[in-house]
This record gives structure tokens, C-alpha cells and sequence, in this order.
């Protein structure tokens, strides 16, 4: 096993709800392995080994699962999803989309693209802490992934 491996890709353009998801992933004893992207060029440039990560090990880029907001700047969070779903380098990490947007149709978009789940985040704080730690027991304590 690497001793560099990821558990978790978190992608996200907020720095307040990036702090927030990470101090509670970390709080739960979820993972100690996280490595936060701040968009979603970044996101698929530390996926597919290009830009600033293409002279690493190709096992640093291949996360147990990655938490993906839809609503960002540039490269939307619906795009990262399309591009990871349709490669065979990526197409089985499962994907949670963590983000504000309770809309029907975005929700039906991330399904139809491959999105392992769907999540809102919560305004409570108390809910929303819950929702990372159901999260992270779930995806990486319970899920049997494909080798």
C-alpha cells in the first residue's frame, strides 16, 4: 500500500465550508489522508497527473472517494463528474456531490453522469456534522470498493 494515498479528494471553492467539512472529517476520525482542491481544473489536473501534479506518483492521484461541489467557478463540479465517470483511470472512485443545490434538475443531472450520491449540505452545524461522519463511515468504513 502507499504510504501517499488518498482517502479523500475534496473539491471545493468555498474556504469557509472547505474548513468546515475538513475539521469534521477530522474530528470523526474519518481521514487523515485528505487532500483539498479549491476548483475544478485543480480537481482533474490531481486526478489525471497534468499541470503542477504531473511528476507524481500516479497512486497519490487515485482517491478512496471524492466529495464534489457542483457550483464553482470555471470548470463546474457537473464537468469534473462527466470527465471522471468516463475514464477508466477514475470511472470506479465514487463520487459525492456535497453542495448547497437542492434543485431537481441538478440532482438528476449528477445521477445521470454517474454521481455515487447526493448531498445537501445543511445550514445546522449539529446536521451537518452528522451528515460528514454518516458520510465518511459509510464511503470508507463500510463500502466495499472494487480492487
Amino acid at each position: 500500500m502507499n504510504p501517499n494515498a488518498v482517502d479523500i479528494l475534496l473539491v471545493e471553492d468555498n474556504p469557509d465550508d472547505a474548513e468546515l467539512t475538513i475539521r469534521e472529517l477530522r474530528r470523526h476520525h474519518i481521514s487523515n489522508k485528505l487532500v483539498h482542491v479549491r476548483d475544478g481544473e485543480e480537481a482533474l489536473h490531481f486526478l489525471f497527473g497534468t499541470g503542477k501534479y504531473a511528476n507524481e506518483q500516479v497512486n497519490y492521484k487515485v482517491p478512496k472517494i471524492i466529495l464534489l461541489d457542483i457550483q464553482m467557478p470555471g470548470i463546474s463540479g457537473m464537468e469534473v463528474l462527466k470527465s471522471i465517470k468516463s475514464d477508466d483511470r477514475t470511472s470506479a472512485i465514487p463520487v459525492i456531490i456535497l453542495t448547497s443545490s437542492n434543485q431537481h434538475p441538478n440532482i438528476q443531472v449528477c445521477y445521470d453522469l454517474g454521481a455515487n450520491s447526493y448531498i445537501v449540505k445543511p445550514l445546522n452545524f449539529e446536521r451537518f456534522s452528522q451528515s460528514i461522519r454518516n458520510l465518511g463511515y459509510h464511503w470508507l468504513l463500510l463500502n466495499q470498493a472494487p480492487v
